[in-house]
């Protein structure tokens, strides 16, 4: 797959997958890379290259779809798929499944003129100003690579990605009766706090789709996502999957007789705190070994502790998260509250500890 997933055309990568659906790991991309580097490889011969098929996907896709999703209703759907690779497959997915469609953005350039790639709130004001004019029931956008998902209920309010994690995790295992949702270390405290009272268990991994996919591969969850719309639904495949989460929702709607804006009110709302830390790269990682003790110290209170991607601390009425930035000199903070007074309680503290051991580790 060539992509830059919801960034600019500039970032373009490409993204390689098994035949299990999965994408392909750190551990499996170092190995490639390390062949690339060192030169190990062997050129094939011109007798032996065997050959390319084209293929359009579109009818394999929707037939795949079709299988594990079933609508009654003839849902009206404000669809924007932003100019990117569900230009077509998006608005003809929901047209097939029966329901009433109309399309924004929905002729591909990869450069996006008519939003950026990421569906964001601020992206997304015009389909949510249609979907409020037309009255439809919902409003669903995707990214550049089509595996994200966003939505605007029926009123024409954005909704909150770790709100939509949340309410379809929850109904996920509820449907299931029980079972594993997979998501990462940034994820709301909402997911657990939905997932939980319905009889489910929250596996936690590092931020990352592919860690996402994987974990929820190895512990046979019954749903995997991350706040930002990518969402895996492993009773189908592997991969986060944009179109296939917007329909299955859809459903979801149905089977709870709901419509969007009720179905996302059952999720508590808290505060969040994010802050970045200016670091030198070469002090980072030192840094972040000399903090998880210091925060322990700090936070005695804490009730959980994950070392899976930075140092996370489970907190009586929040939760906080440090983390080194992979990209940039920077410590990364992010911090949530049961209230606004909890949330720049614990932001005060935390971020006055990282300067400190930033401080003394740079002098």
């Amino acid at each position: 797959m060539l992509t830059a997933s919801h960034n600019p055309p500039q970032y373009n990568g490409i993204k390689v997958f098994r035949g299990d659906s999965l994408s392909y790991t750190r551990l499996d991309q170092e190995a490639i890379e390390k062949i690339i580097a060192q030169g190990t490889y062997t050129l094939a011969d011109w007798r032996s290259l065997g050959e390319t098929v084209p293929f359009n996907a579109t009818h394999a896709y929707k037939d795949m779809a079709a299988k594990g999703v079933k609508l009654k209703r003839h849902w009206r759907v404000v669809a924007d798929p932003g100019c990117g690779a569900t230009f077509n497959v998006a608005p003809a997915l929901l047209k097939a499944l029966g329901c009433k469609v109309t399309a924004l953005n929905s002729q591909p350039d990869g450069y996006f003129p008519a939003r950026k790639s990421e569906p964001t709130a601020e992206s997304l004001k015009d389909l949510a100003s249609i979907v409020k004019a037309l009255r439809a029931d919902i409003g669903v956008a995707f990214d550049g690579d089509g595996d994200r998902v966003a939505f605007v209920d029926e009123e024409g309010a954005f909704v909150n990605f770790d709100r939509s994690l949340a309410a379809y995790a929850a109904y996920a295992v509820k449907k299931a009766g029980g079972g594993a949702v997979v998501t990462n270390v940034e994820a709301s405290m909402c997911v657990e706090k939905m997932v939980e009272n319905k009889g489910g268990k929250v596996i936690r991994t590092k931020v990352g789709d592919i860690y996402v996919s994987e974990a929820t591969k190895q512990s046979g969850a019954v749903f995997g996502g991350e706040p930002c719309g990518a969402w895996v639904h492993p009773k189908l495949h592997f991969c986060p999957d944009g179109p296939l989460s917007a329909v299955l929702m859809l459903q979801a709607l149905e089977d709870e007789d709901q419509m969007l804006s009720q179905f996302i009110g059952e999720v508590p709302t808290y505060i969040t705190r994010r802050e970045n830390i200016a670091c030198k790269n070469k002090r980072k990682y030192t840094v972040m070994a000399k903090l998880e003790p210091e925060l322990k110290n700090s936070f005695l209170d804490y009730t959980n502790f994950s070392a899976v991607d930075g140092v996370r601390l489970a907190l009586k009425h929040g939760w906080l998260l440090v983390r080194a930035s992979g990209t940039e000199p920077l410590i990364r903070l992010t911090v949530e509250g049961e209230s606004s007074e909890v949330a720049n309680d614990i932001s005060r503290k935390a971020a006055a500890l990282i300067r400190r051991q930033v401080e003394a580790e740079e002098t």
